[in-house]
């Protein structure tokens, strides 16, 4: 069973910066997609970056220009580096894997990011 194991969310205050990591238990290769989502309480759980297929990226437009999204094939984790922090970032964050055919969700068990004033 993969399993993806989240890291680095805690404590920040507004503007300052955090980095997510995001373990994979086999080689983040074998996905096809993969990102990171967030949700926040009594809210859904949203996209916030994703690695598509090809490399290209897909932010959400609230966190464009300040996460980004990024990948160490070596050290099978990807990463999420989330500058500029707002109230609104505040929300357990959660990496998806898919991979497959027919497809296959992975999830982790998520990491809390909280932004304080």
């Amino acid at each position: 069973q993969v399993q993806l194991v989240e890291s680095g969310g805690g404590l920040v205050q507004a503007g300052g910066s955090l980095r997510l990591s995001c373990a994979a238990s086999e080689s983040i290769a074998s996905f096809n997609i993969m990102g990171w989502y967030r949700q926040a309480p009594g809210k859904q759980r949203e996209l916030v970056a994703t690695k598509l297929p090809g490399g290209d990226t897909n932010y959400a437009d609230s966190v464009k220009d300040r996460f980004i999204i990024s990948r160490d094939y070596a050290k099978d984790t990807i990463y999420l580096q989330m500058n500029s922090l707002t109230l609104d970032d505040t929300g357990r964050y959660y990496c998806h894997g898919r991979r497959g055919w027919p497809s296959r969700d992975y999830w982790g068990q998520g990491t809390q990011v909280t932004v304080s004033s």
